[in-house]
């Protein structure tokens, strides 16, 4: 490594931040991070609770087998390889009469266990299975990461990709004969909206379970977010806490520098906002370099978001032997910021996960969540937190049918908004994905 002696201003200590502060510091460069809290990981966070940990970012992580995202994970020593988890079910969709629909991480289990419920549907199953294996060698998830011949891997599969991408998990499911399938199939995905959703990301995660490169790693995502920020600070980088920065200096619209909230100044040659773009756009520099198309897009964001509204309960109750994911579909009342629900999506981590002790769980639901439904309630902070109390009462009334007793096992819960996010991370509208990075 050859010292180049220039520097790097890096705004927020989150996945992007940190790993790019690790290959600032790996090509010579002099690196400091400065960031807004007190630990690093951004959105990639965990936090305790009465001994449970419960964690909010980290679904499965591209990258934990052999393909080419792996390199990059072991360049920033993001995991032991022994910690990974590879679950055998990716998701299991139930509904209110027992029927179940296991979304297995091996194709060839999952093609067998849906002819098995559906025989008559053997046609539809083998199109959407023989596609997922079909793009088993394009390795999305590494796409970029050897700039034009990632491109060149993809043209066999281009065909593929283009028809996938112009269909959704609920146009699809209308293929399907037989009821259940027809019923279950649009939420195997995160238990998201089917009618938004293409096919083809479903089909690139099954491509990516076949090739058992979408683990979990054991002990959550803080964890993960301590790994890669003590590989930046063994590089020799610089990492500053409680360091929130108010404005990129420019000089001739070039950023040259920081100002933090503290009112001190910090310069160097090269300055890289690693933190929310709305943020970086229209605060850190005042908005001076928009167009009409960000403008737009910023203007035309929709206030319900997936992810955006989680709860979590630590139990005092074995959960070994159920699947690390359920989409619940549920035939009683359940309605949330004044929208009925059909469903919902829980997550759970026995001790085996490292986010609980032996004998005991950790449960997480995730919904969509309303910014503007929780933003006019925060107006009056009892009324914010009364309406979050109610939201865990409703859920945990669900969770009862499926789980007897739940309620009294219950030793400590929370609920996280999009309003949570915003505060712990300055995301516009409290946005976790698909909020467009900003650099200078």
């Amino acid at each position: 490594m050859n010292k180049t002696n220039k520097k790097i201003i890096i705004i927020g200590a989150g996945i992007a931040g940190l790993s790019t502060g690790c290959y600032a510091q790996m090509n010579g460069f002099d690196a400091i991070i400065f960031e807004m809290h007190n630990k690093p990981g951004g959105l990639c966070t965990s936090w305790n609770r009465n001994g449970f940990t419960f964690d909010y970012c980290i679904h499965n992580l591209a990258g934990t087998g052999k393909l080419k995202l792996a390199k990059m994970w072991q360049e920033l020593d993001a995991f032991d390889k022994e910690d990974i988890i590879q679950q055998d079910v990716f998701v299991r969709v139930e509904d209110e009469n027992g029927q179940e629909l296991n979304i297995y991480t091996d194709i060839q289990k999952l093609k067998k266990h849906l002819k098995t419920i559906s025989p008559e549907d053997e046609d539809v199953i083998e199109d959407y299975l023989n596609a997922g294996h079909s793009l088993l060698n394009a390795d999305f998830f590494s796409m970029g990461m050897d700039g034009f011949f990632s491109k060149l891997r993809i043209i066999p599969q281009s065909y593929q990709i283009i028809k996938w991408s112009k269909i959704n998990l609920e146009e699809y499911a209308r293929r399907f004969k037989n009821d259940f399938l027809k019923k279950a199939f649009p939420h195997v995905q995160y238990n998201m909206e089917g009618s938004d959703i293409p096919m083809l990301p479903h089909l690139l995660f099954m491509a990516g379970f076949e090739a058992g490169d979408l683990g979990w790693p054991k002990y959550g995502s803080l964890q993960f977010s301590k790994r890669i920020e003590k590989r930046f600070k063994k590089l020799g980088g610089n990492l500053r806490y409680n360091s929130p920065v108010n404005k990129i200096i420019l000089n001739d619209n070039r950023a040259v520098g920081v100002i933090l909230k503290d009112g001190t100044e910090h310069y160097a040659d090269i300055v890289i906002s690693a933190g929310d773009g709305h943020n970086t756009i229209y605060n850190l520099l005042d908005g001076k370099f928009t167009s009409d198309f960000i403008d737009s897009y910023y203007r035309s964001y929709g206030e319900s978001q997936e992810f955006g509204l989680q709860v979590f309960m630590g139990l005092n109750q074995d959960l070994k032997g159920e699947p690390h994911a359920i989409a619940l579909l549920i035939n009683q009342d359940l309605e949330i910021e004044g929208i009925k629900r059909d469903s919902l999506y829980v997550e759970i981590f026995d001790s085996t996960t490292g986010l609980a002790a032996e004998g005991k769980s950790v449960i997480k639901i995730v919904m969509k969540g309303n910014y503007n439904y929780w933003k006019k309630l925060k107006s009056d902070k009892e009324s914010y937190k009364q309406e979050k109390e109610i939201v865990y009462h409703k859920v945990i009334d669900v969770l009862e049918n499926r789980f007897p007793g739940i309620k009294k096992d219950v030793e400590i819960y929370d609920v996280t908004t999009p309003l949570t996010v915003e505060r712990y991370t300055h995301n516009f509208h409290g946005w976790q994905v698909w909020s467009p990075p900003a650099a200078c």
